[in-house]
């Protein structure tokens, strides 16, 4: 059985490093032999999470669509923008709806027992640690698995080469490496 990882960057802007970042990480995962679905969250607009509108509209349609992404994927590629040393509002608004329970359901379905990879580009000289340092807490209190390896490029707007690949060809293969690493775990998981 093939291992399944949904793939995704915390940011909604088109020309976003963290989108270019996250495509390296899933070449590195399907030549590992994964089956990877990559989404870009600006496909899922949402509300800001609101326990009243959830009481009273149930879960919006596109947070529906995505917990069923998660809750169909074994494994998850984060690539993760860092905004003011932390996470994204989209990235932790997405956690957030996903993390909610829907009747006859477990506690945290979308995430419990989920294997991820986190990586992040930033052009700050962190390339995004900080937030990396907060998702990585996050997830791992919704009973996520978060591989210790993790890659953060700094000085993202020089980074990347006009094809989308990184100039540091070390960088480019550690990034690679982190899909391949998730498909490899997930596969021995899934044996």
């Amino acid at each position: 059985m093939r291992p399944t990882i949904l793939a995704f960057a915390g940011s909604t802007r088109t020309e976003s490093y963290n989108k270019r970042l996250i495509k390296i990480a899933v070449a590195g995962a399907q030549a590992a032999g994964a089956e990877v679905t990559l989404i870009d969250l600006r496909d899922f607009p949402l509300p800001l999470y609101d326990g009243d509108l959830e009481a009273r509209d149930g879960l919006p349609a596109n947070a529906r669509k995505l917990k069923d992404l998660f809750l169909s994927h074994r494994g998850l590629l984060i690539s993760a923008p860092e905004y003011n040393s932390s996470i994204t509002a989209v990235l932790k608004n997405t956690i957030d709806w996903v993390s909610r329970p829907v009747p006859g359901e477990p506690p945290l379905a979308g995430f419990d027992g989920k294997v991820a990879a986190l990586m992040s580009a930033s052009p700050g000289a962190l390339g995004g640690l900080r937030g990396l340092v907060h998702l990585r807490s996050i997830l791992q209190n919704i009973k996520v698995i978060v591989l210790p390896d993790q890659v953060a490029v700094a000085k993202a707007g020089d980074a990347f080469k006009p094809d989308g690949s990184l100039k540091d060809p070390q960088q480019h293969a550690a990034v690679e490496g982190l899909g391949v690493k998730l498909a490899q775990l997930l596969s021995k998981l899934c044996a």
